[in-house]
């Protein structure tokens, strides 16, 4: 599977050492040979395409900083670090053991917009790359403390503050999924003050113990564990470290909406400034923005999306529905690791228990559904013309397919480029509301 954010697929069968060159040579030769930091997550697969990458890299003319297992924000911190003309993520993300991917940052550290990604395809369809003599390969370097520099880094930030943690005497439990969490999560607590550490899945091998996505039906050993080693608070990461969920100690998931909630609500103590978040985010988005005075922006969905909308807008905190965190004060992209710093400090400083501060947030219930286009007789177009001329009086946002904000709730429809579907996300104060405005939509359509 080829989008602008990269090469992703099934090894051996989709993603293969045919096909990685290319795709990796098409890269390097965007970048005009120069510098990139190159790093990967726990994937068993992940040495063998890190040596085709690395290698592929150096024969178009780049200089080449291998970092080995880090969490993919932590190749940000490098390409930032660096100076780098770009970075390479070998990380299929939340996707099961046997995928892997390759996730593609510029110069800036972001995640590539839909323009560069299309001059990568055609640079890669084309195969406009010239391979060097001997004489011009690039340099192979080798840097095993990038991970202590992103650590650093947060604590840098002024807002956290590890004597303040340490004298709160909080325990952490971890689920780290054998990814590349599994040492960095650690590590970042240590350095946090955190004295108490109780770990699940932190072997770096790869071998996922559960379904990787952070979703309330893969995570039942966290909140076990956290009722049953009295922990303060459960900390989960997907194998790239990106996004992260959270476990209140009385052991219930906070909700993937609610850890962008929790350190919204931290950053936004601490800065005066706006928000963004995309447009099938919860309202608590919204929300937590409003009690500090500010407004909550929203964007297409996708990461570069809000990346993009918080530059315009001079947001000082971002970020997605789905457990990532955006913190500009370190760098434009989602981050498990400040997201946990930013928690706990804020646990720490409002001296309560993670159950009292999720329980301070309104409860959102969300749907999800799609349709399928073949039994409607439609074409996604159609369908969204339908659902905005019908809502018209409503001035529905058209940025991202269709949203339509009622006083209640919303629903968004956002169709598929690789299904016959639609989406269907809508968002109510009780979960028979929010399906509710998935029905309206049903009623309208058939």
């Amino acid at each position: 599977m080829i989008s602008v954010s990269g090469i992703r697929g099934i090894f051996g069968t989709d993603l293969t050492p045919e096909n990685l060159p290319r795709f990796t040579a098409a890269f390097g030769t965007w970048v005009k040979g120069g510098r990139v930091v190159l790093g990967r997550d726990s994937r068993t697969t992940g040495q063998i395409c890190e040596d085709i990458v690395a290698a592929t890299l150096m024969s178009v003319g780049c200089d080449v900083i291998k970092v080995g297992i880090v969490p993919t924000p932590t190749v940000a911190m490098g390409v930032l670090k660096y100076k780098a003309a770009g970075g390479i993520i070998i990380s299929a993300s939340h996707n099961p053991a046997e995928w892997n991917a390759l996730k593609l940052l510029n110069s800036t550290s972001e995640f590539m917009d839909a323009d560069q990604g299309k001059e990568l395809i055609s640079i890669s369809e084309k195969g406009n790359f010239t391979y060097q003599a001997y004489d011009k390969v690039g340099i192979l370097r080798v840097d095993d403390d990038l991970l202590d520099h992103h650590i650093n880094e947060i604590l840098e930030l002024p807002y956290i503050k590890p004597d303040v943690i340490a004298k709160a005497g909080l325990s952490i439990a971890v689920d780290a999924v054998n990814g590349a969490g599994s040492i960095a999560v650690p590590a970042l607590l240590e350095k946090l003050g955190i004295k108490t550490v109780h770990k699940i899945h932190c072997t770096p091998n790869g071998l996922f113990p559960h379904n990787p996505e952070p979703l309330p039906e893969h995570l039942t050993e966290i909140c076990d564990l956290v009722k049953e080693s009295g922990a303060d608070l459960g900390v989960v990461t997907d194998p790239d470290a990106d996004r992260l969920a959270l476990v209140d100690d009385t052991g219930k998931l906070f909700g993937e909406e609610y850890t962008q909630a929790t350190v919204f609500d931290f950053i936004l103590g601490k800065h005066a400034g706006p928000a963004t978040t995309n447009l099938s985010s919860s309202r608590i988005a919204d929300e937590v923005a409003e009690k500090y005075g500010e407004k909550c922006h929203r964007s297409a969905v996708g990461e570069i999306n809000v990346v993009k909308k918080m530059q315009e807008v001079k947001a000082v905190v971002g970020g997605e529905g789905s457990g990532g965190v955006i913190v500009p004060d370190l760098h434009y992209g989602r981050d498990a690791l400040i997201g946990i710093a930013c928690v706990i400090q804020h646990l720490a400083e409002k001296k309560m228990s993670s159950s009292e501060l999720r329980a301070s947030f309104t409860n959102y219930y969300m749907s999800k559904n799609k349709i399928q286009l073949d039994d409607l007789g439609k074409n996604a177009d159609e369908v969204l013309e339908m659902v905005r001329d019908r809502y018209s009086s409503l001035n529905p946002s058209t940025v991202d397919g269709v949203k339509v904000d009622f006083e209640e709730g919303w629903v968004h429809l956002r169709k598929s480029n690789t299904e016959p579907i639609v989406r269907i996300y809508s968002e109510g104060k009780s979960p028979e509301a929010a399906a509710s405005f998935a029905k309206k939509i049903y009623h309208l359509l058939k």
